[in-house]
């Protein structure tokens, strides 16, 4: 991974220089024991991690929208627009690789490893109260390693013995070529890191920072890709249970999204006006709603014929509430509730109550998600009543729909369609469900050459390629490119 490592050197050696952001010196250059001296500087490069994860071209955009194009949640009104080669699988090693993934993603990774092992230099010297700085930093690794393992990797009950992505747990030299590990050896990676930081992390509410929860809920979706069913719904009903989140009303739901850290918000990130704002046009709310945000014609994505079909069974359910009209055509025939407004705070687009209305928080983890975790679990487990209990929860968003009785996994997971569209979800739970992905070509301008209308994770575009700038800088990763590519 010469090229990855090239770039992060020189990423830390930019941080360093600027003294009004943080005066220190980059680990690979320096003892650990030199970079963080105070507990002042270890939040300053904490904040500054935090920041790298609102990166346009990782969770600041285009994870979330990755999960939803590519899963038949979306659909595109014509060909050639903005992201809307997610849609189309349109991958290759040479073009459309999405390879700012890989290279932001371990960006993150090297600051996170910076933090740990600094920390870890000075603990050495018996300097103490960092330990929560450093769990914070060591769940982001995971978090971070888990989610490009995914994009990059079978699902885990596919073949964990396949080809992951390169662990970096360590800082490393530049030069360094790190081949990629099995999927096996990734998620063993990922458990360790979060069970490692579990303890020192606060269990409190923490606005815009991992805590304790955060970790846990990262687990819990790591074992529901093992099929560890009984330790994810134990991980879900400790979230649950602990009384710090509360699940939003009917009458809440839709005003959440126009505000900050709610009651349900176990992981959100920032967004600053000044630092990860992209406006009206390049924003991930833009990438949802009619004409995103400047008018009709600039529309990428809309909700599928599937998904509108799916929370039309029921007309009240209060998560329209965050959906508005599109148009596919010119026809009035043409128009449908199509927009999703969450990523705007609401279809009045104020926001969620900063300056700009484009600088809206990004829910990574909410509480929605681990009921359906819990209820999943729970059925795939036999237990009826904990199923029934954990889905009923979240199945009276739908007020008119009755209660159901013998909830089953396909039950929750529509019902975890409906809850979570937009969130960037979907995608992954049809990967390790193994489930037929259906994409909706039918509006009137598209034409789709590079993929099937249906398929399912046996297609070779659902994992990404390595892209030719990483295989170019680490010739002994050829041997390690994904199949098809």
């Amino acid at each position: 991974m010469k090229k990855i490592f090239i770039v992060l050197a020189t990423m830390a050696l930019v941080l360093s220089s600027c003294a009004d952001f943080l005066d220190v010196k980059p680990t690979n250059q320096a003892p650990a024991s030199l970079s963080i001296t105070s507990e002042a500087d270890a939040k300053v490069m904490l904040n500054g991690l935090y920041d790298a994860m609102t990166n346009s071209s990782f969770y600041g955009r285009n994870f979330n929208l990755y999960g939803d194009a590519k899963s038949g949640d979306l659909t595109v009104q014509s060909n050639g627009r903005g992201y809307d080669y997610m849609f189309a699988y349109n991958h290759s090693v040479s073009g459309y690789s999405m390879s700012g993934f890989w290279t932001t993603g371990y960006n993150i990774i090297m600051l996170c490893n910076n933090i740990i092992e600094n920390i870890d230099g000075l603990k050495e010297e018996g300097m103490t109260g960092l330990d929560e700085y450093r769990a914070q930093a060591l769940t982001i690794r995971a978090m971070v390693h888990y989610d490009l393992c995914r994009l990059y990797g079978k699902c885990y009950n596919d073949n964990k013995g396949s080809y992951g992505v390169p662990i970096a747990d360590k800082t490393v030299p530049a030069g360094a070529q790190l081949l990629r590990n099995t999927v096996e050896e990734v998620y063993s990676v990922v458990i360790r890191d979060l069970d490692d930081a579990a303890a020192s992390l606060s269990k409190k509410k923490s606005n815009g920072f991992v805590n304790y929860y955060a970790n846990r809920a990262l687990k819990a979706r790591a074992m529901m890709d093992m099929e560890n069913y009984s330790n994810a719904l134990s991980l879900a009903e400790e979230i649950i249970n602990s009384g710090v989140y509360k699940l939003y009303s009917n009458d809440e739901w839709v005003a959440s999204w126009s505000s900050q850290f709610g009651s349900e918000s176990i992981f959100e990130l920032g967004m600053n006006v000044n630092e990860g704002d992209l406006g009206n046009t390049g924003c991930l709310g833009a990438q949802y709603i009619l004409g995103g945000g400047n008018g009709r014609n600039n529309q990428i994505f809309m909700a599928s014929k599937a998904y509108l079909d799916l929370l039309g069974e029921d007309p009240e359910d209060i998560r329209w509430g965050i959906m508005g009209q599109d148009q596919v055509g010119e026809s009035e025939d043409y128009y449908r509730p199509g927009s999703c407004y969450k990523y705007y705070g609401n279809q009045d687009m104020k926001g969620d109550g900063k300056a700009s209305s484009s600088a809206v928080n990004i829910k990574l983890i909410r509480l929605s998600e681990i009921y359906l975790i819990a209820a999943e679990a729970a059925a795939r487990t036999s237990n009826a009543s904990k199923a029934s209990e954990y889905y009923g929860e979240i199945h009276k968003r739908s007020p008119n729909l009755p209660p159901a009785n013998g909830v089953t996994a396909a039950m929750v997971l529509e019902e975890k369609n409906k809850e979570l569209f937009g969130e960037g979800l979907r995608f992954w739970d049809l990967i390790r469900t193994n489930a037929t992905i259906k994409m909706d070509d039918t509006t009137p301008d598209v034409k789709v050459t590079t993929r099937e209308s249906s398929f399912d994770r046996s297609f070779y575009k659902c994992i990404l390629p390595i892209y030719n700038g990483e295989l170019n800088a680490n010739p002994g990763m050829r041997a390690q490119q994904n199949p098809g590519y």
